[in-house]
Order: structure tokens, then C-alpha cells, then sequence
């Protein structure tokens, strides 16, 4: 009698830590519209100028295998003191952690492609909010059954390769926080 008890119970107790872990594990991420990228990330990345004058300079950024984008592009931001900017790619990606934004959290709802994708096309800007860069970037990622997915980049690790055309202009542009929406946008009127 006291063994069936016993069994019954820690079947419950299973049944419930199951359940507790399911939920968790299919919890929804969400994550601000200011979440920085992390640094560090993207050590195979290399640059070459391939125009330029003394204002508008045009970049060639080549990423390695393992490198991550956004870490990248803000690396490149910092190193080479960009104040505006805007850029276009295309390649291939081993895992993307991308997003949608939910107006009604104010958050990005986060999704994971964790396979081989080519990287059809990837989009983006470069502008200025207290001083800093902020790297803001749209991705779109083929899988192998043809279907497309996309949305707001924040991670993408590159396998084998990704080519970044980035053109950088003299006129820096700031961003400023919608109170509305909780977004950076850019305001053309805005000055340091």
C-alpha cells in the first residue's frame, strides 16, 4: 500500500516537473529594441576599401567561417568612426537569431534558425544614439525546402562566408527614442 503511494506520488511529482519543463523550454524570448550586440565575436573579418573619396568611402567586409555579423558591424563602426551609414550582403549562415516587433510588448519577439541557410539578403544601417553606433540590420534567409524567413537580425554566424558592401558617408545621422513604439528611429533634423 505505502509503495503504491510512494509510486503514484513521484509520478506526479514527474508528470509536474515535465510540465513545468515544457513550458519552459517553449517559453517566448523576448528582447528590447536597444539590446546591443555583443563585441568580440567576428575575428576572421576582413575590410578593404575599394572607393573612396575625402567624404563617401565604400567598403568591402568579408566575413569568415564562425563569425558573428552583428558584432562585426559594430566592431567596424567603432574602428572606423562611422556616423552614418548603410550596407547590403549576401552569404551563408550556420545559425540566425532573428526578430519581430511586437508594438503591443514594445519587444522584439525572438526566433532561432538553428541550420545551414543561405543568407538571400541582409540590409541595414548604421546611425548615431548617445554618441554610439547602433548597427540596425533586416534579414532574409532561405532554408533548404525553399522557405524564406526573416525579420530584425540580431545574431547571425556565418558559415563559410558573407560579403558586406558598406558605404559610409560623411553626414552623420542620430537616432532618438519613440516614446510611442520604444524604437530608435532616425531623426534627419536631429544634431549633436
Amino acid at each position: 500500500m505505502k509503495i503504491t503511494v510512494f509510486i503514484k506520488s513521484a509520478l506526479a511529482i514527474a508528470l509536474l516537473m515535465t510540465m513545468l519543463f515544457c513550458y519552459d523550454a517553449n517559453a517566448q524570448e523576448y528582447l528590447s529594441p536597444t539590446t546591443p550586440p555583443l563585441i568580440g565575436r567576428s575575428p576572421g573579418v576582413k575590410v578593404k576599401l575599394i572607393s573612396g573619396n575625402d567624404s563617401t568611402k565604400t567598403y568591402a567586409i568579408i566575413f569568415a567561417k564562425g563569425d558573428e555579423v552583428m558584432s562585426g558591424l559594430k566592431e567596424f563602426a567603432i574602428k572606423y568612426h562611422v556616423k552614418s551609414a548603410h550596407f547590403n550582403a549576401i552569404g551563408d549562415a550556420s545559425s540566425v537569431k532573428f526578430g519581430w516587433y511586437d508594438i503591443s510588448k514594445k519587444k522584439f519577439k525572438v526566433m532561432h534558425l538553428n541550420e545551414f541557410a543561405e543568407i538571400t539578403s541582409l540590409a541595414g544601417d548604421i546611425t548615431l544614439y548617445n554618441d554610439n553606433p547602433v548597427v540596425h540590420a533586416h534579414i532574409s534567409m532561405a532554408t533548404q525546402d525553399g522557405i524564406v524567413h526573416g525579420g530584425h537580425l540580431f545574431e547571425a554566424f556565418i558559415s563559410p562566408t558573407l560579403q558586406l558592401m558598406m558605404t559610409v558617408e560623411p553626414a552623420a545621422l542620430y537616432k532618438k527614442l519613440d516614446p510611442e513604439t520604444g524604437i530608435l528611429i532616425i531623426d534627419p533634423d536631429l544634431k549633436k
